[in-house]
């Protein structure tokens, strides 16, 4: 394979955006990578920038503006709060540097397919993290799906009790966005299993901070009932919550076919036909930062193709905010393809 993009040199220089989890593990990944250099963070305060940039042998900076101006850098990895990814994703695009961002791509779905536009146009990376697919639940659902025939019900609930809700933003409405899209995930295991969506209808519930920190748009737990219709046939229901509110954690996803069910609960997988349950070997979720990285360096530097799409994140957006004008409006609403 040859590189798809002219002037790739190796080791790539990194910038980085974030010094939360996601950036921890980025950085983590490019000390052990010998085709990348992590060059230069930019965080939210001085003293936490300096601190990662310390740890992890790179130039603190003090805002993602001054970092993807740098002339020294070909790739920026953008790992922070959700609000802000299409606006640096944007400007490190049109200053010629590769990018990686974290789902989602942005809070709205028409800036995405401009930031596609964009990217195409300056001839740039734009690779959107989802590690949820290289997962071993979604490997084993993808290779377990053609034991239960046709598909017709999923079911994906996600409940994550904290107590109490932390003050980050996370858990601030301007900051992740409506929760389907901050946590788009949820969405895009279906998509990517079942296609396109005809009707998406959804209910959310908003537990507010107390004041004041419920003037900063804090709440201390969410909730999210969507019910898709996929224009294969397939119904699905995903289930989101987080917070105060919930008391007993739950990850599960099932998917019903007419010759079986699959059901994933946490990482034990299993496939039911009447009385007889079949035990499904699940991979491990370590390591997941580390082969997204891997392959967005096999792509710069021979041109291995990617696993996921900006295109496909990018639908899966229009779903998530299809369900937000849903829960918002009381309507049905229905998606053009």
């Amino acid at each position: 394979m040859t590189p798809l993009y002219t002037g790739v040199r190796l080791p790539v220089r990194v910038g980085l955006v974030g010094t939360g989890y996601a950036a921890k593990l980025r950085a983590q990944t490019l000390q052990g990578e010998a085709r990348a250099h992590l060059v230069a963070v930019a965080g939210h305060t001085p003293e936490t920038t300096e601190a990662f940039s310390q740890t992890y042998g790179a130039q603190a900076v003090i805002s993602w503006r001054q970092l993807v101006e740098r002339e020294d850098l070909d790739l920026v990895i953008i790992s922070n709060i959700s609000r802000d990814h299409d606006l640096i994703a944007r400007a490190a695009l049109s200053a010629g540097k590769h990018v990686v961002v974290e789902y989602p791509i942005s809070l709205d779905p028409v800036e995405a397919e401009k930031l596609i536009a964009l990217a195409a146009q300056q001839n740039k990376l734009l690779h959107v993290e989802h590690i949820e697919l290289l997962g071993g639940v979604h490997q084993a659902l993808v290779e377990s799906l053609p034991a239960v025939g046709e598909a017709f019900y999923a079911r994906y609930v996600t409940i994550s009790p904290q107590q109490p809700a932390p003050r980050k933003w996370t858990y601030q409405r301007d900051l992740f966005g409506f929760p389907l899209s901050g946590a788009l995930s949820r969405l895009h295991r279906l998509t990517d299993l079942f296609g396109q969506v005809a009707t998406v209808s959804c209910q959310s519930r908003f537990w507010d901070a107390p004041p004041p920190a419920s003037e900063a748009g804090f709440f201390t737990a969410c909730l999210c009932a969507a019910s898709l219709r996929f224009t294969n046939g397939v119904v699905a229901e995903v289930i989101y919550g987080k917070g105060e509110t919930f008391w007993q954690a739950e990850r599960k996803l099932e998917v019903h076919g007419d010759q079986g069910t699959l059901i994933f609960n946490g990482e034990e997988g299993r496939l039911v036909r009447g009385e007889e349950t079949t035990p499904i070997e699940v991979g491990s979720r370590r390591g997941l930062f580390a082969k997204d990285t891997a392959m967005v360096l096999d792509h710069l530097s021979e041109g291995a193709p990617l696993y996921v799409t900006p295109a496909a994140s990018a639908y899966t957006l229009k779903v998530a905010d299809a369900a937000r004008r849903s829960a918002e409006t009381g309507q049905t609403i229905t998606i053009s393809n």
